[in-house]
């Protein structure tokens, strides 16, 4: 039993229905067209292509039917200090070096007086300043091999999409309002689900998709809400879509504010953008004034608010019920994360089906494996707001003064000594996310690792050189952005030749 639609529950039932098979279970969603979907993000970020691939969704049709565009990375306007901007690439900075990652050796360059911007050295990065596109090559050899990419879409398309995937799959769909949550008296399971219309529905399993109100894990069954909102303090959004502009980006920007931040993603038929701000820090009157004097086109509505609180449930399978999206917890936009904790939940909770209602220990290492990526994501996003140098606010002051988790502690003080960056298996956000962020930030180490000495200094500097010249050359090769979406997956009409380079 799936409870709520939207993206969450139709990325649920789509990979229950044709992953797993009516063979291994049935599948019943309930939604209500009277209730309004929390659209989970209309940026998202690569593993969301291999989410499609596993459903058997094709690539173009996706974007056609949910006007999308492409996706190389993140560009931060603002964030460390005023004037200063990078991109979060999705891909390597260069490549290794003497058996070591290639910003040691960028760092060793540096602190010997050689300067390099080190997004010279990242396809995705260059191709983002040249609104360029193309699909990255599948031979590892090959510089063009090291970039990934991802999409800006509908939310609402691609949810509806899923729907049509999934009923045609055996989903059934039960359109009501839930107005009870029967437990049973014995074990505390979820038994049935009573609907405002009197009709009870009983399941096995059950994965609530229900957004902020977590109307079975979090009101039924009682699982902990753990607050993160002293490290994250931004507490509503502003949403307003806008008229398409011309500058055709394959990229989300976001754009620091005194108050938060505003993203501004490119769709096919649109604009979508959005002001994220701490109502501790500025009225709501301001921060929607904010956001609509900083359009880059025509709004088509009036903006909408959305109120939340950073932070997660602690246990996100508790008894026979699985959270997902919303319902499990809430952290901010700011990397595109929420579709991907949608996906990566789903995709744990698959090799780890029970057989029947309940199985403590199946549970128990969903939720071990929810923790990590809930904790890795929330130091990431800290990072952004606590390494600033910004005098012109007081959320800015605040955030940069405020204590931060241990875990992010710990990695600060190996990156500052010696440009260490610890390499995990499991968790989002790998190395050359946080080489982005700490240089993009102005987060200097003092030192480097030794190896990074081995290459004498003026060959190393010549290397550096080639190796930045080659990315660029390579990438004006690309098609525009705009020209490569209109011949792979125009929505309606879009013409090639409508992209403008910024050089």
């Amino acid at each position: 039993m799936i409870v709520g639609g939207g993206t969450a529950g139709w990325m649920a039932a789509a990979a229950l229905s044709r992953i797993l098979g009516p063979r291994i279970c049935s599948v019943q969603l309930i939604e209500s067209d009277e209730i309004g979907t929390v659209g989970v993000g209309e940026a998202t970020l690569p593993h969301m292509k291999s989410f499609n691939d596993s459903i058997g969704l094709d690539e173009a049709e996706m974007m056609r039917a949910t006007n999308g565009t492409f996706k190389l990375g993140i560009e931060f306007v603002d964030w460390g200090a005023m004037g200063r901007r990078y991109v979060h690439p999705f891909g390597d900075h260069g490549r290794p070096l003497a058996g070591l990652p290639f910003h040691q050796h960028w760092l060793r360059a540096a602190q010997s007086g050689a300067e390099f911007d080190i997004g010279d050295f990242s396809y995705a990065i260059v191709a983002s300043r040249l609104n360029r596109f193309d699909f990255p090559s599948a031979d590892p050899d090959k510089i063009e091999h090291t970039y990934s990419y991802a999409y800006h879409f509908d939310a609402s398309l691609y949810a509806r999409l899923l729907r049509r995937l999934s009923e045609a799959s055996g989903v059934r769909r039960t359109e009501g309002k839930i107005q009870d949550v029967v437990l049973d008296p014995e074990s505390g399971d979820i038994a049935a689900l009573r609907l405002q219309s009197g009709e009870t529905i009983t399941g096995d399993f059950f994965i609530d998709c229900s957004g902020f109100r977590s109307l079975l894990l979090g009101e039924a069954l009682g699982s902990q809400w753990d607050d993160w909102s002293k490290w994250l303090p931004c507490d509503r959004a502003f949403a307003v879509p806008s008229e398409r502009a011309t500058d055709f980006t394959p990229y989300t920007r976001s754009t620091a504010r005194a108050a938060g931040w505003q993203w501004r993603i490119p769709l096919q038929h649109r604009t979508g953008n959005g002001h994220v701000f701490s109502s501790a820090f500025i009225s709501e009157d301001e921060a929607a004034d904010t956001l609509m004097r900083n359009l880059d086109a025509k709004a088509l509505g009036e903006p909408r608010m959305l109120r939340f609180k950073a932070g997660r449930r602690l246990k996100s399978w508790t008894r026979n019920c699985v959270a997902l999206g919303l319902a499990s917890g809430f952290l901010e936009p700011l990397e595109s994360t929420s579709i991907y904790l949608v996906q990566v939940a789903i995709v744990n909770l698959l090799p780890l089906l029970p057989r029947g209602p309940r199985d403590p220990v199946l549970a128990d290492e969903f939720n071990r494996r929810t923790d990590i990526e809930y904790e890795r994501i929330r130091d990431f996003l800290i990072l952004h707001y606590h390494a600033n140098t910004r005098e012109d606010s007081e959320l800015w002051r605040y955030c940069r003064a405020m204590e931060v988790p241990e875990s992010l502690e710990r990695r600060l003080a190996l990156y500052r000594h010696s440009g260490f960056i610890e390499q995990y298996r499991d968790g989002l956000f790998t190395l050359p996310s946080w080489v982005s962020l700490y240089a993009g930030q102005d987060v200097r180490p003092t030192g480097h690792h030794p190896m990074a000495d081995v290459l004498p200094r003026d060959r190393l500097i010549e290397q550096l050189g080639v190796l930045r010249d080659q990315v660029r050359t390579r990438v004006e090769q690309m098609p525009d952005h705009a020209d490569f979406v209109a011949r792979y997956a125009s929505a309606d009409g879009l013409q090639a030749g409508a992209g403008t380079v910024r050089s």
